[in-house]
């Protein structure tokens, strides 16, 4: 006992250190923003599938030919949110810590996004009948979701180092006072701007000239890509899902206290998955944002709902079954809530495996059935409150509507035994 109590102070502590942890909140702030640019991408993709193309789209059949007339409308979307993904994000992650320091959102998440610019290249080798010209432009692997982790890195450091110099009376260029204040504070600011891209410019450079490669580069090879192999790797992910269920039995939001290391990587899967698609390959990242909302937590985190169904099938507790039928609904959005505080699944010894093991079980049949290519891995990510079986059918069509299914069949039948442990307690407790 004495154990379980320091285990749970423990995660207890480190919860409350991520949520405190202004850079960790920022980040989790940031995508949560962003994610519905990431859905429209997502969908323009499987417009151009389902529409435009003439191969698998409507456009295939000659009465529909003129849908290739706005191909590049959906191309432009999917653009506009994908491909440029990081200058999105480093500029809204600006803006979100800018807020935490107390400084001007909108000259952070300005400063943020110049300051990405100057360490990433900013021309492209075009070949012209054999020649290569040099002409002005930023590579896609500069501003897509490759760059995300150095974009995040140095938007951290440029805010915190704009925040530190703004702070000296001296570095501030004093305006009259019947000049308007927006004008005087662009001026206040312009010293530190100078002095924070000066360090982001020349430090990149000092960079390419000791490596011969761009820092974006660099920490994406090193960085990014070993934690983007862990994250889809079996045992990364069904661990990160396991750490995710220890927060939420002890009432904590797991998903929350995960989401700064599993947004900005599930993102950057789904993103590697329409890139393929769009070159006429087969996407291969398993494990993103649709695969967690469709195949980990299907009607909750926990599988939550299929408690609330074997509930309803054995439980003889009326307290049990009120709470299943009132929860019922919405266990069908993916809302766990009104079961975790109401059974209440907190700190609930009887319940406590199944509810921390049965997503480890779902993320592990996912898997396999992409394994044994039974499903694909989605290009049309999934947003939160899409109900069961149409989350399914938009990520992974039919087939994972089916996988879906058999992970709820599973998980209730994982849940039924507990309910009959919970029947068993109710009557020892009757007979005292």
């Amino acid at each position: 006992m004495a154990f379980v109590e320091k285990f749970s102070d423990g995660l207890n502590i480190v919860a409350e250190k991520v949520d405190e942890n202004k850079y960790l909140n920022s980040i989790k702030t940031t995508f949560t923003i962003y994610l519905p640019f990431i859905i429209i991408g997502s969908f323009a993709l499987l417009f151009n599938t389902i529409l435009t193309s003439e191969t698998t789209g409507l456009a295939r059949i000659e009465f529909f030919s003129f849908l290739t007339g706005i191909a590049p409308a959906f191309n432009a979307i999917n653009f506009a949110t994908m491909n440029i993904m990081t200058l999105a994000i480093v500029f809204i992650l600006g803006m979100t810590l800018a807020k935490r320091n107390k400084q001007n959102e909108m000259l952070c998440g300005l400063i943020s996004l110049t300051a990405y610019v100057t360490v990433i290249p900013q021309s492209l080798t075009h070949v012209i009948e054999g020649a290569e010209e040099v002409i002005a432009g930023l590579p896609v692997g500069g501003i897509n979701a490759s760059g995300l982790f150095i974009g995040m890195i140095l938007t951290i450091l440029v805010v915190e180092l704009f925040s530190k110099l703004i702070s000296f009376d001296k570095l501030r260029i004093k305006m009259p006072a019947q000049v308007p204040a927006a004008i005087a504070n662009s001026f206040n600011a312009l010293i530190p701007m100078m002095i924070t891209l000066l360090i982001t410019a020349i430090g990149g450079r000092i960079f390419v000239n000791m490596t011969d490669t761009y820092i974006n580069e660099y920490i994406y090879e090193i960085l990014q890509a070993p934690l983007e192999g862990l994250f889809q790797n079996p045992i990364g992910i069904m661990f990160i899902v396991f750490i995710s269920q220890l927060f939420w039995l002890l009432g904590i939001h797991g998903g929350l206290i995960v989401s700064p290391i599993r947004n900005p990587l599930a993102i950057a899967a789904l993103a590697a998955n329409i890139a393929a698609v769009q070159q006429g390959l087969e996407p291969t990242q398993s494990v993103t944002m649709g695969f967690w909302m469709v195949f980990v937590v299907p009607g909750g985190a926990g599988l939550t709902l299929c408690l609330i169904i074997a509930s309803l099938i054995s439980s003889k507790r009326k307290d049990h079954r009120a709470i299943s039928k009132t929860a019922l609904l919405p266990g069908l959005f993916g809302i766990s809530e009104p079961v975790v505080f109401g059974m209440p699944l907190i700190l609930n010894p009887t319940f406590a495996i199944p509810f921390t093991l049965a997503s480890v079980m779902s993320t592990g049949i996912g898997l396999f059935a992409i394994n044994i290519g039974f499903i694909t891995p989605n290009i049309v990510d999934v947003p939160f409150g899409i109900p069961l079986g149409l989350s399914a059918f938009l990520g992974f069509g039919l087939n994972g509507v089916i996988v879906q299914l058999i992970i709820l069949a599973l998980g209730t039948l994982f849940y039924i035994p507990f309910v009959w442990l919970a029947n068993r307690q109710m009557k020892m407790e009757m007979a005292k």
